[in-house]
């Protein structure tokens, strides 16, 4: 009787635990990736994403003023290399403040989507591509412009056609229409 008793409490304190970690988007914490200090949702699309990511303010307010959160909620897939708040303030000062202008809309919008591919590229994915092609892996992204995914100590790296670099910090980020990889630096065109 005693053991049924401690067994019962044992029980009700791990449903107890289990429902307080539940999230009210229906995942579990640990089931989800956190990026920016905000669980990203297989389910959700990368807009809805992106604006609960704390490291992603600057992104989310450059694709609104490109006039892309419709594209990126659609049903793509897309891959998004996602530069952090951090990246964007590695640019010249006055950079994102200058491309946030509507006037330089057309410009931003391109600098935007060189950070797109028109699919779902995983981690896995990336670094087959890499490795079939000898170590270097040519990306045209949706901007017509070509990037190239190389490894370094187990991450991809790409490169931007001016020789600037970044790194995929977090890869794999799933979303109903596609793939976030975050990485630390912005990625310009020629």
């Amino acid at each position: 009787m005693r053991r049924q008793i401690i067994l019962s409490t044992v029980a009700a304190a791990l449903i107890g635990a289990l429902a307080a970690i539940a999230l009210p988007q229906g995942g579990f914490a640990a089931g989800e990736p956190m990026v920016g200090g905000a669980a990203m949702y297989p389910s959700k699309n990368i807009i809805e994403n992106a604006i609960n990511s704390k490291d992603h303010t600057t992104l989310v307010a450059a694709v609104k003023a490109a006039g892309l959160v419709e594209t990126l909620s659609g049903p793509g897939p897309f891959t998004v290399f996602a530069p952090t708040n951090a990246a964007f303030a590695m640019l010249p000062k006055g950079t994102v403040e200058e491309l946030l202008k509507p006037e330089n809309k057309a410009k931003l919008t391109r600098i935007l989507t060189y950070h797109v591919v028109k699919a779902n590229a995983l981690s896995t994915a990336v670094n087959k591509m890499i490795k079939d092609d000898s170590g270097k892996h040519t990306i045209t992204t949706v901007s017509g412009d070509k990037l190239v995914a190389t490894m370094k100590d187990g991450k991809i790296m790409l490169t931007d056609e001016n020789g600037g670099t970044a790194t995929v910090t977090i890869a794999d980020v799933r979303q109903s229409n596609g793939v976030i990889h975050v990485i630390d630096h912005v990625l310009l065109p020629k």
